[in-house]
This record gives structure tokens, sequence and C-alpha cells, in this order.
């Protein structure tokens, strides 16, 4: 096999070339079904290499080639490597709307026209684009790629077309294309991930290198799990004098809820004043949102889009307000039940275990009482998997037309169960038996465990499955050692057979749920904040062994923020403030100031909790979203497109006044018509 170098984003990478062939740089894999009809496959990457003029997506596509000492029938024969030329990467750049810095310091949309007075652009723009962009670009040109004239996908008369209907989301909802995925560069993930996690280190991420290679939305990711992770710094240290000396003193714990209670919202207002920082200077915050196209998977009768006025299916919003209402919420509802029944004989075991250790304490009973915490640990664990499977087959069901709509739905319903099946024990033993005790053994228990079988279930188990279908493919290709480069081919099949990352939905839970046992309860248990500072400081190392080593690279995805995570965790905040003005409240210490009215005891916890509510919200109206300077670098570009702006109509209207009179009038037509 012959192979070339080209640069791109400042590394050097190997690729087929294929003789008589114009060689390129593979950026894209796209796997097909291996029985899939090869009138279809001709059709496709024929659509996929015409011109844009034409209909198609002016990209280079070949089919892999698969080394002699492979068995053809063992491998799929229907996979694909795509590419394109350096300019056609640089018109798409300009479709997708990426900012980039300009000369003058400033952040703008890129356009073709005006590249040379971007930074960075030198020559023919070589290095112009990261390679996580380049793939980003063509991952968009080949969703919006559009059936022409097609009735049908060719070789399948009863997979239907219409003109105006994404072709790469059709085949993919109908299962003709099996997967598609961004390649990895072999050499920048070995210089990102040894000064990323295989060096330990006390040392900030290098999010700009995360973004730079997974793209913003993962680099937000990490960048909030080390904010977190920092922020929780000072709980921890705070903490912890507190649990050793102070257990018992709850009106000293009240000093340590108010500043529990001002630190989540401070963390939470000046996190988003980092990332508005991170996303100007990624070039995510001033972008403008693409309009977004339907989910693969959403399906029903051929109408016509009011906006694009394109055909395409459309489904009636009271069917699938039916479907929301009269069946996922029921479903919903029934699940928060079992998770409630299941905590029920969480509580009759752990009576049965006081029960025995009252009778006859020993040193076997009292290990025995942590037993039915941690089998309950291990079942919630379970149960958020189970019910996480069944949300996501809910929510399909729903057929949700966006993918925004999609995550919404589905982040609403795992929030709401996961909030109930943690949380649920430890609200009714604080507030229900009112045993401090019992809540403290059952909160530490609960924190432990579920950071101990998350880490193994999310990055040790799936880096050792990784690791010996590694050894496999070595084996196969006659590598000796893991750490030799393996062929072009090779490398894509190895690479094709890792677990795809389904996004940041499962970290930000973790760490929702990590923010939930520190805040809800820090009165009671203030050493909480330490173990989540040990639980992110490892997080950090096994997410980023995962994301290099264990999954598929992913798509880079533009992000300004957290989404609608920021909101969760206000709430959560929220309630904090409820709970830990209530367990206060219910302190034998708090109790003696009001020996005789329990009912004025209850109005001044009121109150309190209201003031500390009305002080989070005017703290987060003080605290401004966006920092000074960069509002004023918006708003300077805003201005200076406005001027641009006049300046152009005024050129047009001079240039119209000196034309004769039947090309004014031509021109009015034209631009009434548009």
């Amino acid at each position: 096999m012959l192979f070339n170098k080209i640069s791109l984003g400042g590394a050097d990478m190997k690729f087929p070339s294929i003789p008589d062939k114009t060689p390129f740089t593979p950026l894209v894999v796209m796997e097909l079904a291996e029985d899939t009809n090869e009138e279809a496959v001709t059709w496709l990457t024929s659509r996929i290499k015409d011109t844009q003029q034409s209909g198609g997506a002016e990209l280079m596509i070949d089919r892999l080639t698969l080394d002699d000492n492979q068995d053809p029938k063992k491998e799929n024969q229907n996979i694909f490597i795509v590419g394109a030329s350096r300019e056609r990467l640089l018109v798409g750049a300009e479709d997708v709307g990426l900012v980039k810095e300009f000369n003058d310091g400033s952040m703008r949309g890129f356009t073709y026209a005006n590249r040379e007075n971007f930074k960075g652009f030198q020559g023919d723009g070589d290095n112009f684009l990261s390679m996580a962009e380049c793939q980003f670009i063509v991952k968009h040109e080949l969703d919006t790629l559009r059936a022409r004239g097609e009735t049908h996908v060719p070789g399948y008369p009863k997979i239907r077309l219409y003109p105006g209907k994404s072709v790469v989301r059709r085949i993919q909802s109908k299962g003709i294309l099996v997967q598609i995925f961004p390649l990895h560069d072999k050499e920048e993930l070995k210089r990102l991930s040894s000064m990323w996690y295989q060096n330990v280190q006390l040392s900030f991420q290098p999010l700009d290198d995360i973004r730079h290679y997974f793209g913003e939305s993962l680099a937000l990711y990490f960048g909030f799990l080390e904010y977190f992770t920092l922020a929780m710094v000072p709980m921890a240290l705070i903490g912890m004098p507190y649990y050793l000396f102070d257990w018992e003193d709850y009106d000293k714990y009240v000093l340590f809820a108010v500043f529990n209670l001002v630190w989540s919202t401070v963390f939470l207002e000046t996190w988003k004043r980092f990332s508005a920082s991170l996303a100007y200077s990624w070039g995510t915050l001033s972008r403008k949102k693409a309009f977004e196209e339907p989910r693969p998977g959403f399906h029903g009768v051929l109408g016509i889009n009011p906006v694009t006025g394109r055909q395409e299916p459309v489904y009636s919003s009271t069917k699938r307000q039916l479907r929301i209402y009269l069946v996922s919420v029921p479903f919903v509802l029934l699940c928060l039940y079992l998770s409630l029944c299941v905590m029920m004989v969480y509580f009759s075991a752990e009576g049965l275990v006081l029960g025995l250790h009252d009778e006859e304490p020993t040193f076997w009973t009292s290990l025995l009482l942590y037993v039915p915490s941690i089998i309950y640990a291990v079942v919630i664990e379970i149960m958020n998997r189970i019910y996480r499977y069944a949300a996501e087959f809910l929510t399909d069901w729903e057929n949700h037309r966006l993918e925004s709509s999609y995550q919404n739905h589905l982040t609403l319903k795992v929030l709401v169960f996961n909030f109930l099946n943690c949380f649920a024990s430890l609200f009714y033993i604080a507030f229900m038996m009112q045993d401090m005790q019992l809540l403290r053994q059952s909160l530490a228990t609960l924190l432990i465990t579920s950071q101990i079988l998350n880490q193994f279930v999310e990055a040790f188990l799936p880096f050792w499955l990784q690791k010996r279908r590694n050894k496999r493919v070595h084996r196969r290709s006659g590598k000796v050692s893991p750490d030799q480069e393996l062929p072009f081919d090779q490398q894509v099949m190895l690479e094709a057979d890792m677990s795809t990352y389904l996004g940041t939905f499962d970290d930000y839970l973790e760490l929702f749920l990590l923010f939930g046992y520190v805040s809800l309860f820090s009165c009671v248990y203030p050493l909480a904040a330490l173990l989540a500072v040990l639980n992110n400081v490892t997080e950090v190392y096994s997410d980023a062994l995962k994301m290099c080593r264990v999954f598929k690279r992913p798509f880079s995805e533009p992000g300004a923020d957290i989404g609608v995570w920021q909101l969760a965790f206000e709430s959560m905040s929220v309630i904090a403030v409820v709970t830990n003005c209530a367990l206060i409240g219910m302190s034998p210490q708090m109790k003696s100031y009001f020996p005789d009215s329990e009912t004025q005891l209850i109005l001044v916890v009121a109150t309190v909790e209201h003031v500390f509510l009305a002080f989070k919200f005017i703290l987060a109206f003080v605290i401004p979203d966006v920092p000074r300077h960069i509002q004023i670098k918006l708003a300077r570009v805003e201005f200076e497109s406005m001027e641009a702006l006049k300046k152009k109509v005024m050129y047009t209207v001079e240039s119209v006044n000196t034309e004769p009179v039947d090309k004014v009038a031509t021109r009015f037509t034209v631009c009434t018509q548009l």
C-alpha cells in the first residue's frame, strides 16, 4: 500500500494513495451495511462527489482498500473514507458559520472572500483549520446532501425520497448507513495524551488543546469539571474541621451551611463568566445557531415545512402530546412509585440489621450495619441505568422532530427519576425519621459506592475491553507490541470497532448528582465536599483516558455554554437552600430557642430561607453572565457590521440612481421577489 503525507491542522498524517486518483487526507469514515445494494453504493458515492452546482457535496470519497492478509469474507467491504480539498473546506467553513480571530484581534464570522484578513491565514490556508473543524465541515456537508429528483434510494424501492430530504439521515434511519465517525490523528492524540492524563501532575487541563482536538462542547465539559473541582476545595478545607471537632454542634454548622449556600450561587455565576470567556476565545459565543435539521429517527407523513418550503415528514403535535401525557408521564410516575417501594424495602432491611446489632452488638454486626446501604446504592445505580434505556425508548417513541427537543425531554425524564431515586431515601431519613446519624451513614455510603461504581463502569471496564480488542487486532496484523503503528486499513477497522461516545449527558448527570450530595446536606455531612474533590480528580484522568483510548473520536460540536445543565445545577442550589434551612431548624439547639412555640420556629426558619433565596437571586442578578470587556468587543463588532451594511446600502442606492430606468425596474422586481 502506498502512502503520501499532507499537512493538515499542523499535524502530518499518513493516508492511502490510490493509483490514478487524486490523493486526499482521510477525515471521516462511512460504514455501510455489508449487504448494501451496489446500485445504492454507486449512487451515494456519485452524489457525494458531484459538484455543489449539481446538487452534490463536492467531497472526495474512496472505498477502503483492505490489506492482502485479511480475509475479505470476514471484513465489511463497504467502508469508505471521505475527505475534501483545501478550498472546499474553506468554503465549507463559511457555510457552517465558523468564527475566527480577525487581524485586529476581534472574533468574526469567517468568509472565504475575506480569508486573508484573518489571523493565522497564510499562503493557501494549509494550517488555518484544525482537523476537528475539517471533520465537522465534512459531516455538515454530508448531512445537508439532499435528494433531488429521486423518488427512492436506488436498489431500495420501499425507501422513499423526496426533494430536499437529507440523503445521509434517510439511509442512516433505515440501517443502510451503519455508522459515520471521524478518524483519530495518532500523532496529535499522543501529544494530547502526554500533556493531559499520562503524566499525573497538579496542573490545569489543556482546554485549548482539548477543544482543538475534540471540539468546544467536550472542552466545556472538562472545563466545568475542573472549575467545579477547584470551587469545592474551599468547601472541603472548611468542612474537615467541622467533621472532626464539631460533629454535634449544629449552631456552628449554621455558618458552614450559610457558606455553602453562598458558595453554590457564586460558583455557578462565576462559571458562567468563565465559560463565556472560553466561548468567546473559541469563537462560539457570537456564533449564529444554524438551522436545525430533523432527527434521523423522525418519521411522519409527507408534508411541507412552512419555514423552508421543502417536502419532509410532518407529525401531528397533538399525537405527540397524547403520547407524552397518556403514556410517558404515567410510565415515569410508575417508575417513581417502584423507586419508593425499593426505598421502603431498604428501610425495612436497615431496621432489621439495627435490631440484630442492638440485641447482640459485635464487630460483625457493626460491619453488617453498612450492608443495606451498600446494596441499596448498587440497586440505585442499576435502576438508574435500566430507567435510562426505558426513557430513551419512550422519547424515541414520542417522535420529536428536532434533536434539541428530543434531548430536553430525555433530560427531564432522567433528571426527575435520578433525583428521586438517589435522594428520596435521604429526605425520608432527614425529615420523616429525623435520624441524623443514619443520614450521615447513608449519605457517605451512597456517595462512596456510587463513585466507585461509576469509575468502574464508565472508564475501567470499557478500557479493559478495548485493550483486549487492540491486542486481537495487533496479533491479526502481525504486530507484536500494542504500541506499534498499525497499517491504515487496520487502524480504520480498529476504530470502527471502538465504542461510540454518546455525548456528555451521562458525565454531566454524574456531576449533577455529586453536586446534590454536596449541597443538599452540607450541615449534616461536611466531609462530602472532600470526597467529591477526590472523585473529580480521578474523574479527570478516567474521562481523559476513555476519550483518548476507549471511544471513537466524536465529531466536534460547537457550544457556548453547558446548556440545560446550567439550569439543572441552579435548581439544585435553590433546593439546597430549603433543605439546609430545614435541617438547621430541626436541630435540638435551634429548638431550644423556641421551647414553647413550634409555629414560631417554623416562621423563623421560613423567613431565613426566603432571605437566603432573595440573596441568591440578587447575587445572580448583580454578577453579569458575560464579562464587560467581552460585551464591549461583541458590541464593537456588531456596530462595525451595522456601519458596513449602511455603507453597502448607500452604495447600492447610488448605483441604482445612475442606471437606466429599465434596469432599475428590473432590480426592483428581483428584490421584491426575494
